[in-house]
């Protein structure tokens, strides 16, 4: 006989000392035939009733985005690419683009994606062509297309910042447009951008203005694209190719501060922000918000 909640022992079950522990009347109640004056057991002394369980109850939980589909905007390699990887574990369809083809294909097989499309994110025509050609609506997009532009005044290439700068803002506003139309309601639009802006320094001007005006825009976009859902993610230094590239051989000496200085006493890498971006597609109750994930370097 067990109860109606399940409860497991690792020691033998004592029904004495059960009884005892309730402090009902008698940590051995007798079995009698029911007269008057008996000391049976009354279930009225426990506020319920028993119940007799056939076999053990395992609880088993349901992959978050089983039967979602997600495309990933720059999903073949770091954050992206790691964001489809926990999508898909969470049993997501996954669709993917990136500029390199070979690379992609590779990506998309090992993952089992459902489609890829390799070209330039940045070119309108190829974007408008990819969400059109999109045979169901989506449930959520996230965009990583793109990288940090570095440069002091004094050495910039006015033709490539501005370009950078719009470059930036119209891949955004196109994804969005495309999003009110592609994405489910309750689905969600994804953006990137980084912390490390919001600290004055040399070279990254640019970088700043971007990392300043994106909370902005995505609120605003939040309230446009009702009831998608919008919302940024801003992370800070992430060990990816990407950085890896950038850093060259000063990467392990950056590594090495980051362990050192952090919060988390670790680096963030892309499996971190990858937990983050499901999770927003997952809790409905997200959107118009700027999420941080810099391990707390913001208060070093």
């Amino acid at each position: 006989m067990e109860w109606l909640y399940p409860y497991y022992w690792s020691t033998p079950f004592d029904p004495a000392a059960s009884w005892a522990a309730r402090g009902l009347r008698s940590a051995e109640p007798a079995v009698h035939n029911g007269g008057a004056g008996s000391d049976d057991l009354d279930l009225s002394d426990i506020g319920g009733t028993m119940t007799t369980l056939t076999g053990s109850v395992t609880a088993v939980r349901e992959p978050s985005l089983l039967g979602q589909t997600v495309v990933v905007i720059g999903g073949s390699s770091g954050i992206g690419l790691e964001t489809a990887r926990s999508a898909r574990a969470e049993g997501a369809e996954i669709v993917l683009t990136g500029r390199d083809p070979e690379r992609l294909r590779h990506v998309a097989a090992d993952l089992g994606a459902q489609r890829h499309a390799a070209f330039d994110a940045h070119d309108p025509d190829h974007l408008d062509a990819f969400f059109r050609s999109l045979p169901a609506p989506v449930d959520h997009v996230l965009v990583t297309a793109g990288g940090p532009y570095y440069a002091p005044l004094a050495d910039m290439d006015m033709t490539d910042a501005t370009r950078y700068v719009a470059d930036h803002v119209r891949l955004t506003l196109e994804v969005a447009r495309h999003a009110a139309r592609t994405v489910r309601p309750g689905g969600a639009l994804l953006l990137m951008s980084g912390t490390g802006g919001r600290r004055p320094a040399v070279g990254i001007s640019l970088t700043a203005l971007l990392t300043a005006g994106l909370p902005a825009l995505t609120a605003n976009l939040a309230l446009e694209l009702a009831p998608v859902r919008v919302n940024l993610i801003a992370a800070g230094f992430v060990d990816t190719p990407l950085s890896a590239s950038l850093l060259g051989d000063d990467l392990d000496e950056r590594r090495a501060h980051l362990r050192a200085t952090l919060p988390i006493r670790r680096v963030v890498v892309p499996e971190d922000v990858a937990s983050l971006a499901v999770h927003i597609m997952t809790n409905t109750a997200l959107t118009g918000a700027t999420f941080d994930v810099d391990g707390g370097q913001q208060v070093t």
